[in-house]
């Protein structure tokens, strides 16, 4: 009991120092930087997202009815038994005895005129046969094995629609990857571009600091009064609030975007690379020549128009068809004397009964207009005269939608190159500014202007390379194609449905 007592009160005294050293690892392993670039921010999105593994069992649940659709040919087997207790034994007990006196009478030869021994002569015989008028005279034992199969032509459209069913749940996984593709890159691409804007705001800052120190040596020289030093140490503390409130927001950004991904709360994230988009030449004809029938929602009606169809069918087949039911019932039973389980065992006090039956039934009342079955096949029909409608609508939007994407990827691209040569000629204006400044041929007003329209002019030539590359991943989702990365790109290497064609 001491040496007991002993190693509890060890662990107690230990187990808060090994909780405690496992909360740091936990706590380091959240604090660890994840590095990643763009594909691999789609590839982790695109394993961990909780959209896309809500989307993969809904999947999977088509998969295994399309994959199971003939179980609606199995025959349904069913076993029962039953002890069933009849309230009034007296006639079962008459039934006995008069079999046993007639059974007794026979052997004997005493039959009388009509064939029939007495009562008292048949119930002796009964009781010297191990016949009683007890509690199990009032029991049965019965048993039931049935098999039925129902069969008709509308299964095999059931079939066929469960097929068709798991071939639009692809269509629908492979607009959920797709979503989670696009939104990944997007938002990667805008936390770039949120992070060139903080380095553009600290540059800022930095020489903010750098001419407030100059203005302070200046003034105590003697070059510059005190009001021009004033107000350069204004100036630069004033930006430094906006410099950190900038931080912060990217800081929280940054955690946004690791909970998009399925990242644990506190990850995080240093990404890697740049604001610069592939080019393409785009032509709206061609492009909706060879890749208009890929889009994805396009996909989706048209898949829904197919099962539609086959519902139809297969109401019209149930409606003006008939079903053909098989069925065959064996049923043994033992009465009375249920309760006497040792005569469970022999095979002479069972009766043996089965029943094979072919029916072949018509629904009539589902022929007429105005029934439920008809109804419901007028309401498909107009289903899928809507898709149709919606179908129609989509083709023409898709068109307008990639006409639009195209001008606006070549303005943003004619723009990127009138920008660049904007940021240069601002740099030269603002290095110039910066020489006068420090010469004192300007004032510091002139030389914030300056650095304004540069800053103006990177951040301009920046939102416009994001204007094209977002504008460009929205055609590739238009169109369902990878216009400029490699198909699958990203993709995880299992249970992944196809992202782009080419």
């Amino acid at each position: 009991m001491k040496r007991f007592l002993a190693g509890a009160l060890c662990v107690a005294l230990l187990a808060p120092l090994f909780a405690q050293e496992k909360t740091s690892q936990n706590s380091e392993q959240k604090n660890e930087k994840v590095t990643l670039t763009v594909e691999q921010a789609v590839a982790y999105a695109q394993e961990h997202s909780r959209t896309l593994k809500s989307a993969q069992i809904d999947l999977e649940m088509k998969r295994r009815a399309s994959k199971y659709g003939w179980n609606v040919l199995l025959p349904d087997l069913t076993v029962s038994g039953t002890m069933n207790r009849t309230t009034n034994a007296d006639s079962t007990w008459s039934s006995i005895v008069s079999g046993a006196g007639m059974g007794a009478a026979i052997a004997t030869g005493a039959t009388g005129g009509n064939g029939w021994a007495a009562y008292a002569n048949g119930e002796a015989a009964a009781k010297a046969a191990g016949m009683e008028k007890n509690e199990s005279l009032h029991w049965a034992a019965v048993g039931k094995i049935g098999v039925s199969w129902n069969l008709s032509l509308a299964m095999i459209q059931g079939i066929r629609a469960a097929k068709a069913n798991y071939e639009g749940g692809k269509i629908s996984w492979e607009q959920s990857q797709r979503e989670v593709s696009t939104q990944i890159r997007k938002l990667f691409y805008a936390l770039l571009l949120q992070q060139e804007s903080l380095k553009i705001q600290k540059t800022s800052l930095e020489n903010a600091r750098q001419r407030a120190v100059q203005a302070e040596t200046n003034y105590h020289n003697g070059l510059v009064p005190e009001i021009s030093m004033l107000s350069a140490q204004v100036t630069y503390q004033n930006e430094i609030p906006e410099v950190e409130t900038a931080e912060l927001e990217l800081e929280q950004t940054l955690d946004t975007f690791a909970f998009l991904m399925g990242y644990p709360v506190g990850t995080k994230l240093e990404l890697v690379g740049s604001i610069e988009p592939t080019y393409i030449d785009a032509n709206t004809e061609d492009l909706l020549a060879r890749y208009g029938g890929n889009n994805l929602d396009i996909q989706a009606i048209r898949s829904n128009l197919d099962l539609l169809k086959i519902q139809l069918s297969a109401n019209n087949l149930s409606t003006w068809t008939p079903a053909l039911v098989i069925s065959y019932a064996w049923q043994p039973t033992l009465a009375p004397y249920a309760l006497d389980f040792d005569k469970w065992g022999t095979g002479s006090n069972w009766t043996d009964k089965g029943a094979l039956s072919f029916t072949l039934a018509w629904n009539i009342t589902n022929m007429l207009p105005w029934s439920k079955n008809r109804q419901s096949a007028a309401d498909i029909r107009a289903n899928i005269a809507k898709l149709e409608i919606a179908l129609e609508t989509l083709l023409e939007n898709q068109k307008v939608e990639v006409r639009q994407t195209v001008d606006t990827l070549n303005q943003a691209r004619e723009q990127i190159v009138a920008m660049g040569r904007n940021v240069t000629l601002a740099q030269r204006s603002y290095d110039m500014s910066a020489r006068q400044y420090r010469n004192g041929t300007i004032e510091l007003l002139d030389l914030r202007d300056r650095e304004a329209q540069l800053n103006q002019a990177k951040l301009g030539q920046l939102s416009q390379k994001f204007n094209y590359i977002s504008a460009l991943m929205d055609l590739e989702k238009a169109l369902n194609v990878g216009l400029s990365r490699p198909a699958n790109a990203g993709a995880p290497a299992e249970n992944a449905a196809k992202i782009s064609t080419n």
